[in-house]
């Protein structure tokens, strides 16, 4: 498999936006790669944007980004309270916020939800970064759940183990308000990780998997 550079040398991305529904989302679907990034990026800029929270997993979630962007040089984190479930019937609403991100931040990467998640929440905001950001490079991301979604992605950021340990231990912690969900485990997250890590023969065994649909060189 061919190592193309984006993120190891350093030409790679400075400017990232990581969108998340609800709270975990980005942890989860991205939260390696952006450990990764933040420890091989000087001058790395991060704007992480949840859409949906009560202020229960608002908490959670400003914390939990707090941690995994430690060390980023400029990191800005929002977070909404759209209703979890119902992101589609605001979706006049969510359109705004992504025009006016659209003007305000022009990023070298854009990290978001995988087209054909079943979660109409994620599905969304997936539709809605291809929407506005045309002449952008994004990845989507995936998120395990019940409805057995996973596709076969064709990006991969391979990460050390002691990155994966890491990104594992601030999800579980951060997050308590999931905790009693039973696919909530280490076990689950390191079960994906170590399939993607599989399919993309990653050095250590463990890697995220995106599904990157155009680039331009």
């Amino acid at each position: 498999m061919q190592n193309i550079g984006l993120f190891g040398d350093g030409a790679g991305p400075k400017r990232i936006l990581a969108l998340g529904a609800h709270s975990d989302d980005i942890e989860i679907g991205c939260g390696g790669t952006i450990l990764r990034l933040a420890a091989e990026r000087c001058g790395l800029e991060v704007l992480w944007i949840v859409f949906a929270a009560t202020p229960e997993r608002a908490e959670e979630a400003r914390a939990s980004a707090g941690a995994f962007l430690e060390g980023v040089s400029t990191a800005h984190v929002v977070v909404r309270d759209y209703r979890d479930g119902f992101l589609p019937y605001s979706g006049a609403a969510v359109k705004d916020e992504f025009e006016a991100l659209k003007r305000d931040f022009s990023p070298d990467v854009v990290f978001t939800h995988y087209r054909d998640d079943r979660h109409q929440d994620h599905r969304l905001i997936s539709e809605l970064t291809w929407n506005t950001w045309r002449d952008h490079f994004i990845l989507e991301y995936e998120i395990p759940k019940y409805d057995g979604d996973f596709g076969s992605p064709n990006f991969f950021a391979s990460l050390a183990t002691s990155t994966l340990d890491r990104k594992i231990d601030l999800v579980l912690r951060h997050f308590p308000s999931q905790a009693a969900k039973p696919w909530f485990t280490a076990e689950l997250f390191r079960a994906v990780a170590r399939i993607r890590g599989m399919e993309c023969a990653a050095p250590e065994g463990f890697a995220e998997g995106f599904y990157g649909r155009k680039a331009r060189f």
